[in-house]
């Protein structure tokens, strides 16, 4: 039951790092592995939602309730567990990258607007 290193998405996105993270190698001889990374976003095994390149799901009900679970623990001083703490940064993360993703059209839009120039009346 030790830790084996693991190397983060090859494919980086905008923050992805690359950064070695550690599993905890438990299973069979086999090597089934129960207790691997899992994405938020696309359910895949190996790399944290935060260097996922896949496009993120939807929040659904299930999302927002464990949302609203954690945040409640958090509040109450409840220490939480390794994959709460994942979930917190990943979706901190999601946030942050729709930030961006507004500004840049914001950006854009008014990139836009300046050089059409505003059309004016010539009429008296």
């Amino acid at each position: 039951n030790g830790l084996i290193g693991v190397q983060g998405n090859e494919i980086q996105n905008q923050i992805g790092n690359g950064n070695l993270v550690a599993i905890r190698a438990e299973g069979n001889a086999v090597g089934h592995n129960r207790n691997q990374i899992r994405c938020y976003n696309c359910r895949g095994i190996g790399h944290y939602a935060r260097n996922c390149t896949a496009r993120p799901r939807g929040r659904d009900a299930a999302y927002l309730q464990t949302q609203l679970l954690i945040t409640q623990k958090e509040e109450a001083g409840i220490q939480l567990q390794a994959k709460e703490y994942d979930l917190m940064a990943a979706v901190a993360d999601l946030d942050e990258i729709e930030d961006v993703n507004a500004n840049c059209i914001l950006m854009a839009n008014l990139q836009q607007a300046s050089s059409s120039g505003t059309q004016t009346d010539s009429t008296p």
